[in-house]
């Protein structure tokens, strides 16, 4: 399969700028599809360099088609789907994150829901994005739903096995992702010692996703060696995406700076 236009676009980005800032919008996760889609136009405005739209339930049918509708109309940067399940995708994003779950115990994760899906993707038009997912400790909404085998925390060598793995199967990006979910003991961002075996094993452009809520935190999985980090939780609140976003793209683009170098 060839590379396509955000596939594209994704790498380039990544030569010119040294690191990327990926918003992830949850309109379930909002008070309304307007909240949803005025942060996300107030995040690409700034300096996210693409919006990615999905959750691990509830997001499908009408809020799905609405959300990606307005914010397609709203921002010029691709927007990309993060499919919960078969039933989250939409004609009204420009790709899809075609993922395989790498530590799924269940092989619906693995192969059929991307075999009961890959019609309707080819219908809609959209680009598919071979990703390689892995859910580390703990895991979160995503973790429970898909029946993960979550990577503990203190093993970075297994996310290192898993990636490399998931780049000789053939994805062209892999994820390490903890999951939303609230700052309970042993949970939060992905730690940075897993970061760097994860990056210090593949070369395909790697994201980190997942329990990052402030500019410090931003910048260890930048320094870590995460190439794209993806933030969903921390810009939810109106009041809280005025100021984060700024302070998240200050790092965004000192980190990218230091990539080039």
């Amino acid at each position: 399969m060839k590379e396509g236009k955000v596939e594209l676009y994704i790498k380039e980005t990544l030569q010119t700028k040294g690191a990327m800032l990926f918003t992830l919008i949850d309109p379930v996760d909002y008070d309304s599809v307007d909240d949803a889609v005025k942060t996300a136009k107030r995040c690409a405005d700034a300096c996210s360099d693409m919006i990615v739209i999905g959750g691990s339930t509830e997001v499908q049918g009408e809020i799905l088609d609405d959300t990606a509708k307005r914010i397609r109309e709203e921002v010029d940067i691709p927007l990309v789907l993060f499919p919960g399940n078969i039933s989250t995708v939409t004609k009204y994003a420009d790709a899809i994150y075609f993922m395989s779950m790498l530590n799924a115990r269940n092989p619906y994760w693995i192969t059929q829901a991307q075999m009961l899906s890959a019609p309707a993707i080819k219908k809609f038009n959209l680009e598919p994005l071979p990703l390689g997912y892995i859910i580390v400790s703990p895991g979160g909404t995503a973790g429970w739903v898909g029946d993960a085998n979550f990577v503990p925390r203190e093993k970075p060598k297994i996310a290192a096995s898993l990636a490399l793995a998931g780049e000789y199967l053939g994805n062209r990006f892999i994820i390490t992702d903890t999951g939303s979910n609230p700052r309970l003991q042993n949970s939060g961002p992905v730690p940075k010692e897993m970061i760097r075996a994860v990056r210090s094993a593949i070369s395909v452009p790697y994201i980190v996703a997942g329990g990052i809520m402030s500019a410090k935190e931003l910048g260890d999985a930048y320094s870590s060696g995460a190439d794209i980090v993806q933030i969903g939780t921390a810009l939810e609140s109106s009041s809280a995406s005025y100021r984060k976003i700024e302070s998240f793209c200050r790092v965004v683009k000192e980190e990218g700076r230091k990539k080039l170098r």
